[in-house]
């Protein structure tokens, strides 16, 4: 088993090339078949060491095995299909004992569940409609007329990052129709200046979820303000929930140093490790993605099977986009006024509508636009928009199933209590001062292994709350309670170390739609956007959530961590070559 297991690394480490690229020589494909029977051999085993050892699967330390062994497998074999299968499979034969009724319940059980959440079925249908309406404006002709009009203002590398940067910001109102609008909207424009495919998803990822958390008007305040109303009646304390959000927005700091970095590596042309390797494979070789990558949606051949001729008019493109724009905004609304009326307060309005419904609405409103200018001008057919239609569809197959496969592993870590089991294991080290940085590793190490900010949130925050208030206290003067300055700073750790897992996660939702709107390679793109998020986390943590819990103003913290985070990009970073 040893010398298996030895072959198995080893094999791994090599890349996986067919005989026919390799030139007809033996290539370490021959060990593909070996990989995916040894992992179905030994996953299983640690079921029945469970049980030999009488360790409890549910919310003991087991229970963090199936979403390491997920994200572990991704990173190391690059197949994130396989690599979530067998993270599903092994918490599914951990609960029942047995590794072939284990099999039978991924399917029917997880797997059937995810599919029959109503929000999941949304989030399918509108990344679908996405690779429809691109399919559309790509066999028009639009992409390559949107291409010439942005060109006029994005000629170098460092604009063209900083509009994605920008589109990123604009689009604070909900993190999945960030990615689904700057993805696709930049990745031809990035694609002609030799910005690699891991860069764009970088780009994306990095504006998606910490911009709409910080937003004061977006799709997440309705349900952040309701944890913290929640948390703090618990404790029975009557504080206006929406006031003490807006008071941890300087106490955002993973957040805020996140969105910085991007305009920091745009403007400084800097880059680390792997990305820098990506960006200078793209800039010297043309290659966006790297050799034998696998991107989750195939735009490059909607753009292959586009008949010659002249480009289209910039608006084939541009008016769909912005009428998904416009029917997710009045949509928000308007399903939100549904239930409170039009005399509430606008950001009650935005968080009480549902973003999945929304959604829906305007990814169809954007598939019908971008048909009817073709239609129109007659330079598609109602078959040849039916065909193109179909052939984006068809291109976003694969990040559908790592969708459903993500969604199904995140039911096997909430009913195995692999949050709870790492709640139990931070509470010993509770203390006033260190609360604030405690709670958001925690946060981070639920996300990241979950893949879910919100269901971190909702773990979390009700923890964390009260254990601040018994801590630290507050002052109730006139009626009105006053979070102490380290309390704020322990919401916002919530918070934020929530979205840490929703910004890189191999298994978040928001991580998976950036590979597929920017057309990347997934494991690529968690490979390069890691050591960003990482030196995001441990820079906040270290002048930001550290300082803050002994007092020290938000400000300042945040003064010093933009510094660290410049110094750090300056010092590690390594110039790509123009």
């Amino acid at each position: 088993s040893a010398r298996c297991w030895k072959k198995f690394l080893r094999a791994s480490k090599a890349p996986l090339e067919s005989p026919r690229e390799a030139g007809g020589e033996s290539s370490p494909v021959k060990f593909l078949w070996f990989k995916i029977i040894t992992l179905f051999v030994f996953l299983p085993g640690a079921s029945a060491f469970a049980q030999a050892t009488g360790e409890s699967v549910t919310a003991g330390w087991i229970s963090i095995l199936p979403p390491v062994v997920a994200i572990g497998l991704a990173l190391l074999l690059r197949q994130v299909l396989i690599s979530l299968l067998c993270g599903v499979w092994l918490g599914a034969a951990l609960m029942e004992g047995n590794a072939l009724t284990g099999l039978l319940r991924t399917v029917d059980t997880y797997v059937v569940g995810a599919l029959a959440d109503a929000d999941h079925v949304a989030v399918v249908l509108f990344s679908l409609l996405l690779g429809g309406m691109v399919g559309i404006i790509s066999r028009s002709g639009g992409t390559a007329g949107l291409v010439l009009r942005l060109t006029n203002w994005c000629r170098t590398t460092r604009s063209t990052q900083l509009a994605g940067w920008t589109m990123g910001l604009v689009m604070f109102f909900d993190d999945y129709a960030n990615s689904l609008v700057v993805g696709p909207s930049m990745r031809p424009l990035t694609d002609r200046l030799r910005i690699s495919r891991e860069k764009l998803a970088y780009i994306v990822d990095s504006t998606a979820a910490p911009v709409a958390s910080l937003a004061v008007i977006s799709t997440w305040i309705g349900f952040e303000i309701g944890l913290i109303s929640d948390a703090f009646r618990a404790i029975g304390v009557e504080a206006n929930a929406y006031w003490v959000f807006v008071q941890t927005l300087p106490y955002r700091f993973y957040a805020i140093i996140a969105l910085a970095l991007v305009a920091m590596v745009a403007i400084m042309r800097r880059d680390v490790g792997a990305m820098w390797k990506a960006e200078t494979r793209a800039r010297s070789t043309g290659l966006l993605l790297r050799e034998g990558a696998t991107p989750l949606a195939d735009f490059d051949r909607l753009e292959r099977d586009r008949p010659e001729g002249t480009p289209a008019p910039a608006h084939f493109a541009w008016i769909p986009v912005v009428a998904f724009i416009l029917v997710a905004l009045i949509g928000l609304w308007y399903d939100g006024s549904k239930s409170l009326g039009t005399s509430a307060p606008l950001y009650q309005i935005i968080g009480a509508a549902s973003p999945f419904r929304t959604l829906l609405w305007a990814s169809m409103a954007a598939v019908v636009t971008a048909a009817l200018f073709p239609l129109i001008t007659r330079r598609l057919s109602v078959q040849g928009v039916m065909d193109a239609f179909l052939s984006g569809v068809q291109s976003m197959n694969i990040a559908v199933i790592i969708l459903i496969l993500a969604w199904s592993l995140g039911q096997v870590c909430k009913d195995m209590g692999t949050a709870v089991f790492v709640v139990r294991a931070i509470e010993p080290v509770l203390s006033p001062h260190l609360l604030p940085a405690v709670v958001f590793v925690t946060a981070a190490v639920i996300s990241f292994a979950t893949g879910t900010s919100w269901g971190t949130m909702a773990i979390l925050m009700p923890i964390a709350v009260p254990a601040a208030h018994q801590m630290i206290g507050g002052d109730v003067t006139g009626g009105h309670f006053t979070p102490h300055v380290a309390h704020l700073g322990t919401i916002a750790a919530v918070l934020t170390g929530s979205i840490f897992g929703d910004h890189c996660s191999p298994i978040s939702d928001t991580t998976i739609l950036s590979s597929m709107c920017s057309a990347c390679d997934h494991v690529d793109h968690v490979r390069t956007q890691m050591p960003y998020a990482l030196a995001g986390g441990i820079i906040a943590t270290l002048t930001g959530y550290l300082p803050g819990g002994w007092g020290v103003s938000p400000w300042i913290c945040m003064a010093a961590g933009l510094a660290v985070t410049w110094a750090w990009l300056r010092i590690v970073g390594r110039r790509v070559d123009t």
